[in-house]
Order: structure tokens, then sequence, then C-alpha cells
């Protein structure tokens, strides 16, 4: 099982000094000695364990800011960290069409196990980084599949709100300047897929300025790929954030 003195959650560059935080929750697939979540390999290396390509994207990113990288350490089929416990997909039964046969039928000591041995030190460890640093924004990083419940998606890249759209709009108006690349706001997700706990609980909730990122993953499955998008990416976030916050202050 997991071990109280077991690390579940990374922080890459916490000398970083910008005022920004990004957040990987999905960067792992590992699943700790112990829960056996009855899948097979391929299953474990695929976009429904981890999103493929966020941790090297997130961390190119993280070193192009100067600014530090909380990440997660356990696979999101264990327990996904950007949803709250009350969230029947925190601990998700089935993921696209693929059945996760560890996760039927578990009790409520179960999954609060899972809670307190994941989430909880997870939420704990980006809420002490964030208090060190009252000012910072905060920028989640994730990927999505290219095919969806076997439908293409034609986007490339997703900016995401919540409660809170300042960042996000303003990185949008910076976004659709760039050519050859289809860029969407709240695409593929939005906030009513359940999809924006970290940035609305540590972010709207607090005032703190943030946003959602997601990329096609096919297109940061390489180091050159994520080196490229982070480039791109990071641009966005710097020109973006000075606009964000002017538009608080008149608010």
């Amino acid at each position: 099982m997991i071990s109280p003195g077991e690390p579940v959650v990374g922080i890459h560059n916490i000398s970083g000094t910008r005022d920004l935080v990004l957040v990987c929750e999905h960067a792992s697939n590992r699943v700790p000695d112990g829960i056996d979540l009855g899948l097979d390999a391929d299953a474990l290396d695929s976009h429904i364990a981890l999103d493929i390509g966020a941790m090297g994207l997130a961390k190119a990113m993280s070193n192009r800011l100067n600014a530090p990288l909380l990440h997660g350490r356990i696979s999101r089929l264990v327990y996904d960290c950007n949803r709250p416990p009350e969230a029947v997909d925190a601990i998700p039964g089935k993921s696209e069409d693929i059945e996760v046969p560890g996760n039927r039928n578990l009790g409520p000591d179960q999954r609060a196990f899972r809670v307190n041995a994941v989430y909880r030190p997870f939420e704990a460890a980006l809420g002490r980084l964030l208090s060190t640093r009252p000012n910072a924004a905060l920028v989640t990083v994730h990927t999505f599949t290219p095919v969806w419940f076997g439908a293409p998606r034609a986007v490339d890249i997703g900016i995401l709100h919540g409660e809170d759209p300042r960042l996000a709009e303003a990185m949008m108006a910076l976004a659709t300047r760039t050519e050859g690349r289809d860029v969407r706001l709240n695409e593929p997700y939005s906030s009513s897929d359940g999809v924006t706990h970290t940035i609305d609980r540590h972010g709207a909730g607090t005032g703190r300025l943030n946003v959602m990122i997601e990329i096609r993953n096919d297109l940061v499955a390489t180091a050159a790929g994520q080196a490229t998008f982070a480039d791109l990416l990071a641009r966005w976030v710097e020109a973006a954030l000075p606009l964000a916050r002017a538009d608080r202050a008149m608010a």
C-alpha cells in the first residue's frame, strides 16, 4: 500500500523566482505496490493513466519561465488530484471505454484511504507552495488524447477557465494571432466537465489569477515537441499576465 512516508508529490525548480506556480496533476502513471487496478501494461502506459507528454512540457515551461512546478507522482487512476473527494470520477471505475476493475465497488474506507494518501498530501503541498507566493498566478498543464471514443479531435490547444476567466481570455487574445494552430477557449473540456477543481480551489477561490492549459498529446510526445510548445506557451503566459493583472486592477 501507499506508505505514510512515500512521496506522492514532487516539486521541480523550487527556487524559481517568477511570480507564477505551475501544476501538473497527471504527470505520472505510477501505481504503488499493494494497489492492483487490474489493468495491463498497455493500459497503464496510455492516456487513461497519465497525461502523456505533460510532465516534460511542464518541466520545460518551468525552466523557460523560471517558475516552480508541483507535480503528482501517482497515477490519476489511483486518485485524480484534479477532482475533489466527493467527485465520483476522482477514483474512476471506467476511463473512456476501459474498465478499471480495481476501482470498482470500493468501500468508504478504501476511498478514504486513497483520499488521505494521495489527495490530501497533494493539496497540502500546493497550499504550502502558494502560501510562500501570495501574488503568484496559477497555471495547470494537461494533455488530451487525439481520439476520444473513436472521434478525432481537431483542436491543438485548449485554454480553459473556471470561475475566473481573465488570464484565459488574455491568453486567447494572444493565441488567435498565432498562425497554424487551432486554439480554442474551453475545449476539448470546460468547467462543466469538472476539470477546473485545482484552478478554482487554489486560484479563483483565493483571488489568484489562474488558467488551465490543455494540449493534444501527439504534439508533445517527444522532447522536441515539448520544447517547441513550452516556448510557445511560455511566451503566451508571459505576455498575458500583465494584461490580466491590469484587468484585475481596474475591476
